[in-house]
């Protein structure tokens, strides 16, 4: 059948549905209500059973498994018009075989590997009874004190937009109602990245022109790549919150982008938005949601409650509340619910595709080209499989952490700690353990922590006590493998940090352990950027591993032992300190850049202006040479390419994988531009004493931007391009845009 003649059989069946169906039943297909899944299993409100039965709520989150949903199915299947529900959850990184974090896998700069991790956890969510994710995130964060960083993929909005594409494509395959694909649901729709002082939920202010040229493309190639929803922010946009901002979720989304899906609120934001002061009751935000297009409302029950006085009082239109409810029942269509309510509550077919083999090899290699080696004098690594290794911290014999935050589904217990992965892995050689001291000291933060589900458990002995069996166990050891870094509640949603450094009570131990005059290796885990100026002064190997998910303790034992050479590159900026913040590669420069011999120029008196790690930084156990840049001509005309080659040659001792990077920078604009954008780039294998000629294009495409009247452009002018191994370490050559 052709797309137009299935969409007309789609069409014709929404329509007759909807000419069967009382308002209240259309306000229930509106509606999406929680479920609760704990140690003890699934369970659901008394009152929001009822809900189902009466046709009042035609969506739930937070259910899975196949039997628990195919009970929920049931109820749904004993109303008067037996509409099949939509089961949603947060399937962010991994279902229940779990990947590394968003950020972290970012850090792959490997959109086939990106699409695979989510292609994995669409078919174990299926498998598990599920229908829709609430992912991918793709909003552009430049500050890492907010929480979220974690789940997604960093500053650059290039790279975002790379991610985006690939992340809808892995989760609802090539169509949807396949048994292996879900809704995915882009969010947080929008600029949620860029909430003041990093603090979550906080408030958004940003100009037109900053939110169309770096926030709001990765949104659009989301919508562009086909994705079936799209989920509100709790921020505001232009001084009204974006769950009733009709500029941005109708004139914006549906008109200018053609999104034909369905909107969802983040959880309760209509009833939030009073506090937003927009309005005085539900009623009030209600009127504003429906009105700026949003079709769906989670958890808060607005439009249930509040629906049919709207409807009475001529807030709203009969049409609106039609079209909304059809864009729903267009999802249950397109996955096959109509069919078969049943078709993802499969135990079978659980018991066989979660958490297998081989999605935990999946899970693995992507966790290990995740890891990101951000130094190494004196070659400390990798580690030899032979001699005595000291393994010691409080997360190297950690399974909790291991899978990070937003593993919603995921079971830590199955997770691999650090040290069984080492000990998996070290041949020959004897591994020792020593905790060293507790992953916190701070007892008002371990009980904000554990009342969330953090799980920390401290070890009774005193800090002196853990150091001292820390310092005797290094003695004994050829090496010292430190694990340091956060809780896996320490990143995330209502996570926000204004210390990024390792916490306090961790640095006596790793100071100890240096004292001991061992080589030493600083293994971290963690969701956020972190503060590293000291360990980067003091420490010679340093490895960032995320929260790298259930095959964590073997990816990152693959790493060390050099049977994978690391590869990751950063796609977030490390600040020296937080005072920095925002801190980010593709910054413009003011009237008075900085400049170390002027005092007027624009810089702190007590740092550097650049991170400490840049974007795009990352180091490999062998070393890269860039030579020979060259373009093939310095003038570009329209409707032309300009072609670029480098040779990249491994000049170390090891065979690696490097991640060549361009960038370029339009030097003269009608608007100030800023001093690079990524614009490409190359992620090539060598061996050893290889060398390699690699290939960019240009076209004046590559060099649009929103000129001063807020038109899609490129202009006639000089452009520098950049080519190296990071933001900071690049060749360049130059050239020129000719008039149209």
């Amino acid at each position: 059948m052709s797309t137009t003649a299935a969409d007309a059989k789609m069409n014709a069946f929404v329509s007759s549905l909807l000419a069967k169906m009382t308002l209240d039943e259309k306000l229930g297909q509106l509606n999406l209500l929680t479920s609760d899944m704990d140690v003890t299993g699934p369970s659901i409100r008394a009152s929001y059973k009822q809900d189902i039965l009466a046709g009042r709520c035609g969506n739930i989150f937070n259910a899975y498994t196949p039997q628990y949903t195919r009970q929920l199915q049931e109820l749904a299947m004993q109303t008067r018009l037996k509409i099949p529900l939509l089961f949603g959850f947060d399937v962010i990184h991994g279902h229940k075989t779990i990947f590394p974090i968003p950020l972290g896998e970012a850090c792959t700069w490997d959109m086939a590997l990106l699409e695979k991790s989510a292609h994995v956890a669409a078919a174990e969510a299926a498998a598990d009874g599920l229908h829709w994710t609430y992912s991918p995130m793709v909003d552009i964060a430049r500050d890492p004190r907010w929480g979220r960083v974690a789940e997604g993929v960093g500053e650059d909005t290039w790279y975002g937009v790379q991610v985006a594409k690939a992340k809808v494509k892995g989760y609802q395959g090539t169509q949807l109602g396949a048994n292996n694909a879900v809704l995915a649901c882009v969010k947080h729709f929008a600029l949620y990245g860029a909430v003041e002082a990093g603090r979550d939920y906080n408030t958004v202010d940003m100009s037109r022109r900053q939110m169309y040229q770096f926030y709001l493309p990765p949104y659009k190639a989301a919508v562009d790549a086909g994705v079936a929803s799209v989920m509100t922010s709790f921020n505001e946009v232009d001084g009204i919150p974006a769950t009733a901002n009709k500029w941005l979720m109708t004139d914006l989304l549906r008109k200018e982008w053609g999104f034909k899906g369905f909107v969802v609120t983040d959880y309760t934001a209509i009833n939030e938005m009073i506090n937003h002061g927009v309005g005085a009751n539900t009623y009030d935000v209600g009127n504003l949601a429906l009105n700026a297009g949003v079709d769906m409302d989670m958890q808060g029950s607005v439009y249930i409650s509040e629906g049919k006085k709207l409807l009475d009082d001529k807030k709203i239109t009969i049409a609106q509340i039609n079209t909304a409810v059809a864009r729903v029942l267009e999802a249950k269509y397109k996955l096959g619910l109509f069919d078969d309510p049943f078709k993802f509550s499969d135990s079978a077919r659980a018991a066989k595709e979660i958490l297998n083999a081989e999605n935990r090899a999946a899970s693995r290699d992507i966790a290990k080209r995740s890891i990101v080696l951000l130094k190494n004098e004196q070659q400390v690594l990798p580690l030899k499989k032979s001699g005595t290794i000291a393994v010691v911290g409080p997360l190297a014999n950690d399974q909790r952490d291991m899978i990070g935050t937003w593993s919603a589904a995921g079971d830590w217990h199955k997770a691999v700690s650090i040290l069984d992965g080492v000990k998996a892995q070290a041949g020959n050689a004897t591994v020792l353990y020593a905790k060293g001291c507790n992953i916190l000291g701070d007892s008002v933060l371990i009980k904000k922590l554990n009342a969330f589900g953090g799980n920390i458990e401290l070890d009774p002995r005193t800090p002196q006590q853990l150091i001292d069996e820390a310092i005797a166990t290094a003695s004994k050891a050829d090496v010292v493998v430190v694990a340091l870094g956060e809780t896996c509640g320490m990143s995330g949603e209502a996570a926000s940090r204004s210390d990024l450094d390792i916490p306090e009570n961790q640095r006596p131990l790793l100071e100890a352990m240096l004292k001991t005059g061992k080589p030493v290796v600083l293994l971290l885990s963690n969701g956020h950027p972190l503060t590293l100026t000291w360990e980067d002064a003091h420490v010679p190997a340093i490895l960032e591993t995320w929260f790298l998910g259930t095959e964590a303790g073997n990816a990152i034992a693959d790493v060390l032992f050099g049977d994978y050479n690391p590869a990751g590159k950063l796609t977030m900026s490390f600040p020296r300190v937080v005072g920095q913040i925002p801190v980010y590669y593709n910054h413009k420069n003011t009237g008075r850049p900085f400049n170390e011999a002027n005092k007027y120029s624009s810089k702190y008196l007590d740092v550097a202006n650049d991170p400490l790690y840049p974007f795009g930084y990352g180091l490999s156990y062998t070393t890269f040479t860039y030579s020979n840049l060259q373009l093939d001509a310095t003038k570009l005309a329209p409707g032309k390419t300009l072609g670029v080659t480098v040779t990249v040659t491994n000049s170390g001792s090891y065979d690696g994988e490097e991640v060549a990077q361009l960038y370029l920078r339009d030097l003269v604009g009608s608007v100030t531009r800023p001093v690079k954008e990524l614009k490409g780039f190359q992620k090539v294998m060598l061996r050893k004493g290889e060398s390699k000629t690699l290939h960019f294009n240009i076209t004046p495409e590559d060099l649009k931007f929103y000129d001063k009247d807020m038109k899609w452009t490129s202009e006639p002018g000089d452009f520098t391009v950049f080519v190296g191994g990071n933001s900071r370490d690049v060749s360049s050559a130059d050239f020129t845009l000719l008039e149209k």
